[in-house]
């Protein structure tokens, strides 16, 4: 999933921000409580009615109205309370051994690298560029909830924008979660995403303790 903008820092389809409300507003937007299916691989159980929810085909119209690259694949939630959202996608790259240690000078390199080309697909799309300026929080994993956690710090047109991402490891591949926030909301964020989080559950043989002999294993580790 590529690095993500905040509504407010980006202008799509050459709409104005009037139309641009009214277009998201348009979505099918499914208010919880409620169980979303999730990439076919998860179900995320939303807690109430200040949750919102979309499927594949609308995330991607609300990823194109919020000035981000529009991708299939994706899962959208949205905190009305909050005023934060949220993309999921399941990368199916198999089950990824978690005895890896990060390097996280090496990580931080290789996602800048990336930027060069997100940027070039960014400007053919009429998009502005997206810079990664470093970690705000570095990643961090934890053994027992089979998380891998992480915050970047991002500039666009002199405004910064934070990445939070949750990977979830799965016996299949790896739901990736990433919560767009501000600096000055961002722990508040990330402690209202984590309880949304509390809802989400693979499916029933696609958890990463009901990996079985035989089954894929990525060619990478954690830090990839």
């Amino acid at each position: 999933m590529a690095l993500l903008l905040m509504p407010a820092l980006a202008m799509a389809d050459n709409m104005t921000r009037e139309q641009r409300i009214e277009a998201m507003r348009s979505l099918n937007w499914q208010l919880g409580p409620n169980s979303e299916a999730v990439a076919g691989k998860a179900t995320l159980r939303t807690p109430n009615d200040q949750v919102a929810f979309l499927d594949e085909s609308n995330s991607r119209r609300f990823l194109e109205l919020t000035g981000n690259l529009p991708e299939n694949g994706n899962y959208i939630i949205l905190n009305k309370q909050d005023g934060w959202w949220a993309d999921f996608s399941f990368n199916p790259i198999g089950y990824v051994k978690d005895d890896e240690k990060i390097d996280a000078d090496a990580l931080l390199k290789s996602i800048k690298e990336n930027d060069g080309p997100a940027n070039e697909q960014r400007k053919r799309l009429g998009l502005p560029p997206l810079h990664t300026e470093g970690w705000y929080i570095p990643p961090h994993y934890d053994p027992q909830t089979k998380r891998l956690e992480w915050g970047l710090k991002l500039r666009s047109d002199n405004e910064t924008n934070l990445n939070y991402t949750i990977r979830l490891l799965g016996r299949t591949g790896v739901m990736n979660a990433t919560l767009v926030s501000s600096p000055e909301k961002l722990d508040a964020d990330v402690a209202s995403f984590r309880k949304v989080l509390q809802g989400f559950e693979f499916n029933s043989g696609e958890s990463y303790s009901e990996f079985k002999q035989g089954d894929r294993v990525a060619e990478y580790g954690l830090a990839a």
